[in-house]
């Protein structure tokens, strides 16, 4: 494989470590960014919706304390604090050669090494 492969990943979450898994046996190695240790900044983010071709809200994981106290109403706030709070973030993104996957469920980033 030619393309860099890279995973937003928590080694805490079992859908991130499945996803790394999977794509380890497909022979993927990519590169591991633990977004939790280091976030993403709000371009990176933005850019990473468009290749998903998502909502900021579909990202953001909704039922979490600090989501709710922070009564977001935009997709700009909601950009602002995944960058601010990457717990926020939804989990595991897989990126390579301009495409990206929310691995929900974990096979769904396979796609990403066919496509």
């Amino acid at each position: 494989m030619t393309d860099k492969t890279v995973i937003w990943h928590n080694p805490r979450c079992s859908k991130s470590r499945a996803a790394l898994e999977l794509l380890r046996e497909n022979g993927c190695e990519p590169e591991i960014i633990e977004y939790l240790k280091t976030p993403p900044t709000a371009d990176e983010i933005a850019q990473t919706l468009r290749l998903l071709k998502i909502s900021p809200l579909q990202l953001m994981r909704t039922k979490e304390l600090i989501f709710k106290e922070l009564n977001l109403s935009n997709d700009a706030e909601y950009i602002s604090a995944m960058a601010e709070h990457p717990i926020l973030i939804e989990r595991p993104i897989v990126i390579r050669g301009g495409q990206a996957r929310l691995g929900r469920p974990p096979e769904v980033v396979l796609e990403i090494l066919t496509g």
